[in-house]
């Protein structure tokens, strides 16, 4: 017989944020391809809102706290699984570093036209490839890991500190500088996700 294993709300919150992120960067790529064969060009202002979005939450928020508390302390419990919790802690580093890439294509795109569309795309497909793959990795191998071995009174902070995210893309009310941010991606996201007009894919 297997062993029931509790789901906590850390776990709840990283998989809905995973889930959130995943369907706003899928959004990005079948907007990107509707416009290419269109022949139109992208809204650039819900572009920039998009991967803003991107680097002030799942970025500053989300990974800080993976990094700083989760995987530090499933260091502390366990040492299965520490050349991963390295790995992504790498792959945090270098998230921050792939996302400012992406916003200078995006700008060198809106800037100088349809001669950078193409290298805007690239990195926006590698970017969303790489993101992908690290969510899933730590779906996967992490927070089964961590429902195993860490504590209640792990649990206790980590619940805390991330009850805290109230990222609106997983149905929070955004806090008040973030409202207009938020209105302006849900409409540009493309239905049944978003408000906006849905792909013709």
């Amino acid at each position: 017989m297997t062993q029931q294993v509790t789901t906590h709300t850390t776990t709840r919150i990283i998989r809905e944020e995973h889930a959130a992120l995943s369907a706003m960067l899928r959004s990005i790529l079948m907007l990107l391809a509707q416009h290419r064969r269109d022949g139109t060009l992208p809204d650039f202002a819900a572009l920039r809102a998009m991967l803003f979005y991107v680097d002030e939450f799942p970025e500053k928020r989300h990974h800080r706290k993976e990094s700083e508390l989760l995987f530090p302390k499933l260091r502390s419990r366990t040492p299965m699984s520490r050349e991963l919790l390295d790995r992504l802690d790498d792959d945090h580093d270098r998230g921050e570093r792939k996302i400012r890439n992406v916003e200078h294509a995006l700008l060198a795109f809106e800037m100088m036209g349809d001669s950078r569309r193409q290298a805007f795309e690239t990195a926006m497909e590698r970017y969303v490839d790489f993101y992908l793959a690290h969510m899933a990795m730590e779906e996967r191998e992490i927070l089964p890991l961590a429902e195993q071995v860490l504590t209640e009174e792990d649990w206790i902070e980590l619940d805390r500190a991330f009850g805290t995210n109230h990222d609106p893309l997983t149905g929070c009310k955004p806090d008040a500088e973030y409202t207009a941010l938020f209105t302006r991606i849900v409409k540009a996201i493309p239905a049944p996700i978003g408000l906006g007009a849905a792909s013709s894919a």
